[in-house]
C-alpha cells in the first residue's frame, strides 16, 4: 500500500489500558506517513479494531463492530479492516475461520507488527510517546503489563500474560513527555497497580513511583486506577493524605463480601480483611471517595450471600460503585462451576445494587450542596460545560455541570459551588 495520504482510523474497544495501546500505535502510523486518526472511520482507507475479549458483552460488542467494519469495506464504503487487541489475542484462530473478510489480526502489547503490516516502520525511540485520544489536559500512564493473580473469574492473564512492571526511569520519561504536551491530570493504570514493582525491583514499589510523580510537580492531579485488595501498599495512603497533588482517590475492585464466594473467586481477602480495609482507607483519608465494583451472579452466589452484599455496600456508603454480571469465561478456574444463575437474575440482581447505590450516591452529593470544590473542565456539551473534583475519574464518575454563561476554557482549574445535585451529576457555579 502507498503510505503517503492514505487514512487510518482506530476503532478502541473495552478499558483505558487498550485506548494507551491505540495512542502509541497512532503515533507509529503518522510518523510512518499515515493520516491516522481515532474513532473517524468515514471513507478510512483502513480501519483498525482494538477488541476487548475481558467478558460476554465486551466480546459481543467487539464481534458486533468487526462485522460491521466488514459490511462496510463488502459495500465500498472503507478500504481495509485490520483487527487487534485481547479478543483477537485471546480467539486468533477461531476468529480467523469466522470472520474470513478481516484482512489481517494482531494480537496485544506492541504496536510494532500492525505499523510493519501497513508499510510503516517502527519507531522505538518514540515507543513512550503517543498522540492523545483523550481531552489534551488528562491521560492515562501505564505503569505495568499483565497480571500474576490468580482470580477464578478472570481471562485477563490468558491474554495479557503475567505481571511485568515498567521501570520507574521508563515512566518518568513518559510523564515528562505527557507533561510538555498540556497534561494536568495524569492516570495510572494497569491490571493490578498493588503488585508494581514486586517482579522487577523484588518489592513493592508503587508508592516510590507516585513520590517521585508527586516531587516532580508535573501534574497537577495524580489519579491511581486499579489498586487490588490484597498486597496494598502499606505506605502509600500516609503519602496520600499528606500530598496535595495526588486526588483523594481510591479505586480498589473488591468484587464480593461473603467468605465463601471470595474463596472460590481466588481473591485472597476475607470479609473481615475487606472491612478492615475500607476502614483503614477513612481512617488515613476520611475525605476519600471510594470506587468499587462488584460481580453479581457468580456461580453458587446464594440469594442470604446476595442480602449480604447489598448489606455491605449499604453500611460502607461508597462513593463510586459498578457492577458486573458474571460472565462464563473457558479456561478459567470458574469455568468449572457450574453457572447457575440465569443471566436475567444475574441483571435483576445488578440492577437492585445499583438502584442501592443510586440512594446512596444521592444523599453523598446532596451533603455536597453549597460547598466549593477545585473542578477541571473537560468539555462544553448542551448548554453546560462538563467538569470534574478530583473525587471523579473521567468517563465512569459523577461530572459538574456549569451553564454555559460563565465562559470557560476546557482544561482549566476553577472553584465552582454546588448548587444542587442528583445521584451521578452535580450542578455547580463559578465563585470567585
Amino acid at each position: 500500500m502507498d503510505i503517503k495520504k492514505k487514512k487510518v482510523s482506530i476503532i478502541t474497544l473495552g478499558c483505558s489500558k487498550n485506548l494507551v495501546d491505540s495512542e502509541q500505535l497512532l503515533l507509529q502510523l503518522e510518523k510512518s506517513g499515515y493520516d491516522a486518526d481515532h474513532e473517524n472511520p468515514e471513507n478510512s482507507d483502513v480501519v483498525i479494531i482494538n477488541t476487548c475479549g475481558f467478558i460476554g458483552d465486551a466480546k459481543q460488542e467487539s464481534i458486533d463492530t468487526i462485522l460491521k467494519y466488514t459490511e462496510a469495506k463488502k459495500n465500498g464504503l472503507i478500504g481495509s479492516v485490520v483487527v487487534t487487541g485481547c479478543l483477537a489475542e485471546r480467539y486468533l484462530n477461531e476468529l480467523k475461520a469466522e470472520i474470513p473478510d478481516v484482512d489481517a489480526w494482531f494480537g496485544v502489547n506492541d504496536p510494532g507488527p500492525v505499523t510493519e503490516y501497513l508499510g510503516g516502520t517502527v519507531k522505538r525511540d518514540l515507543l513512550h510517546d503517543r498522540i492523545l485520544a483523550t481531552p489534551p489536559h488528562y491521560a492515562y500512564l501505564k505503569i505495568a503489563e499483565g497480571c500474576d493473580r490468580s482470580c477464578s473469574f478472570c481471562s485477563i492473564p490468558l491474554i495479557r500474560g503475567k505481571h511485568h512492571s515498567r521501570s520507574i526511569e521508563d515512566i518518568m520519561d513518559e510523564a515528562r513527555i505527557l507533561s510538555a504536551k498540556g497534561v494536568k491530570e495524569i492516570i495510572l493504570i494497569s491490571q493490578d497497580l498493588s503488585y508494581y514493582g514486586i517482579d522487577s525491583y523484588r518489592k513493592p514499589m508503587l508508592t516510590e513511583l507516585v513520590k517521585q510523580l508527586s516531587d516532580s510537580r508535573l501534574f497537577e492531579w495524580i489519579r491511581l486506577h486499579y489498586l487490588f485488595p490484597v498486597s496494598f501498599p502499606d505506605d502509600l495512603l500516609p503519602l496520600m493524605a499528606e500530598r496535595s497533588n495526588i486526588c483523594n482517590y481510591i479505586d480498589i475492585p473488591l468484587q464480593h463480601i461473603s467468605d465463601r464466594i471470595l474463596k472460590s473467586m481466588r481473591r485472597g481477602v476475607s470479609k473481615k480483611g475487606t472491612i478492615d480495609l475500607v476502614n483503614k482507607f477513612r481512617q488515613y483519608m476520611p475525605d476519600a471517595a471510594i470506587r468499587t465494583t462488584f460481580i453479581s451472579g457468580y456461580p453458587g452466589e446464594s440469594l442470604a450471600e446476595f442480602e449480604e452484599l447489598k448489606q455491605f455496600i449499604i453500611e460502607s456508603r461508597f462513593d463510586r460503585l459498578g457492577v458486573f454480571t458474571y460472565s462464563h469465561e473457558e479456561d478459567t478456574h470458574a469455568f468449572e462451576l457450574k453457572d447457575d444463575i440465569s443471566q436475567r437474575s444475574k441483571k435483576a440482581r445488578a440492577k437492585s445494587i445499583m438502584q442501592l447505590q443510586a440512594n446512596i450516591s444521592e444523599e453523598l452529593n446532596q451533603n455536597k450542596v453549597g460547598k466549593v470544590f477545585k473542578v477541571i473542565i473537560d468539555r462544553l456539551e448542551g448548554g453546560y460545560f462538563i467538569g470534574r473534583t478530583e473525587y471523579d475519574s473521567p468517563e465512569v464518575d459523577n461530572e459538574v455541570l456549569i451553564p454555559e454563561k460563565f465562559q470557560l476554557k476546557a482544561g482549566e482549574f476553577y472553584k465552582v459551588k454546588i448548587v444542587s445535585a442528583e445521584a451521578f451529576d452535580l450542578i455547580g457555579e463559578v465563585v470567585e
